[in-house]
């Protein structure tokens, strides 16, 4: 059988964090409504960050371990965002440049809501089981960016708004896919997929973001039952409560995906709630743990759910791990691969863990200013040079070289490293 999965992956959440607790009692949230959220801190994108940066800071670690022999062989690039700040250009230019990849390449962006990730993931799988190219490597880079804002004069925050604003992240995951899956081997044909037309969620213009948030939960439960039927299909002997060490779902907040897993064991496995409790302390919590401290970062999402688990679950013997991919819209995929622990001790050498706990914390009025700054950074933004001096002490604070926006000049940017 044909070999192929994750050689190498990374997560970079910004520089700057906030605590979602204290912004939920600074709203006046509702404590017990909140409580479900299951969320504990939410990556905020400063002045000097955007979806570039992220995505470059994400790659560079795995791209620059590599010899130079190996990087050559990356022939694709592939960006996966609902955050792109171009309708043409692609952000995967801008990556290739930024990492100094071989000119020989592929490069393109996928767009499908919070399911880009896993669609470029798969795309990258498929280009190595053709072999066209033997030894060839893709990077996919899944990178998105949460930017609440208010209008000039106007509040922060709307009813429908403010739930959403605690489990708003922004992040990157860089995965380099190959034929040699030191982190993820991918179980190949093992693919379920189910998808159809719904506007449970969408974005009609740049800077807007709308929807019906009881639809889209029916919508993602529907499609994680439904994906997970079609692969049951596929896949011989497959069963939801034995097949899987670990599970890994698409996380907008933790209490979704609680709620999801709950449905598929009480509907799949006929399992009862004290049973579903444990299950999920055991399977899926490993996977919240990062997330929990980054919140939503769409395409990226199901990847840091894998990362997650890979860095948080115990791989002593090897593992499989189930994944669930969905894209408002809507598309959605379950796939399986394994890991062993090889894969968890290369994910670990990369500190994901000791980065978040380098972050910078923002205080409530911080954060109040910075929504009143991202007016600055929309959609179409021509010329713009970031204010450096905004929270300056963030731009330091993970002690490694960092890339940041420098400024945008006749809507090209320019970035630079800070140490």
């Amino acid at each position: 059988m044909s070999i192929v999965g994750i050689e190498a992956m990374n997560l970079f959440a910004g520089t700057a964090f906030l605590d979602v607790t204290k912004l939920a009692a600074h709203r006046k949230l509702d404590m017990s409504r909140f409580e479900n959220l299951l969320m504990k801190e939410k990556t905020v994108a400063l002045p000097y960050e955007d979806p570039i940066t992220f995505a470059v800071n994400a790659a560079k670690p795995i791209v620059d371990a590599l010899s130079p022999e190996e990087k050559d062989r990356i022939e694709m690039v592939i960006t996966c965002t609902e955050s792109s700040f171009d309708f043409g250009k692609s952000m995967s230019t801008y990556c290739h440049d930024l990492l100094g990849l071989n000119r020989n390449c592929r490069l393109f962006e996928l767009k499908n809501a919070c399911y880009s990730g896993v669609a470029g993931l798969q795309m990258a799988i498929n280009f190595v089981l053709s072999q066209t190219s033997p030894g060839g490597k893709v990077l996919v880079i899944a990178t998105d960016v949460s930017r609440f804002m208010v209008e000039e004069g106007g509040d922060a925050l709307s009813a429908d708004w403010s739930f959403a604003e605690p489990s708003g992240g922004s992040g990157a995951v860089a995965m380099l896919v190959s034929d040699r899956p030191h982190v993820f081997q991918i179980d190949v044909g093992a693919n379920g997929y189910y998808g159809f037309e719904v506007m449970d969620t969408c974005r009609p213009s740049a800077d807007t973001d709308a929807g019906d948030t009881d639809l889209s939960l029916l919508s993602y439960l529907n499609c994680c039952e439904n994906a997970y039927l079609e692969y049951q299909k596929r896949v011989d002997g497959a069963h939801f409560g034995d097949t899987f060490g670990y599970l890994a779902y698409h996380t907008p907040f933790g209490g979704m995906v609680k709620g999801a897993h709950r449905n598929m064991m009480r509907k799949l496995v006929k399992a009862k709630p004290a049973e579903i409790e444990i299950d999920f302390q055991n399977r899926v919590t490993p996977s919240l743990t990062h997330c929990q401290r980054v919140g939503n970062i769409m395409g990226a999402t199901a990847a840091l759910a894998l990362a997650s688990t890979i860095d948080n679950g115990e791989f002593d013997q090897p593992k499989r791990v189930g994944i669930f991919s969905y894209g408002s819209g809507c598309c959605s995929e379950f796939f399986s691969g394994v890991v062993r622990k090889e894969g968890q001790e290369r994910l670990r050498g990369l500190k994901i863990r000791e980065t978040l706990d380098n972050r910078y914390e923002l205080s409530m009025e911080q954060y109040d200013r910075l929504l009143e700054k991202s007016r600055e950074l929309k959609f179409g933004t021509r010329n713009m040079v970031p204010d450096a001096s905004f929270i300056a002490e963030a731009r330091t604070t993970l002690n490694q070289p960092t890339l940041l926006l420098k400024q945008i000049k006749e809507f090209h940017r320019e970035y630079e490293w800070v140490s």
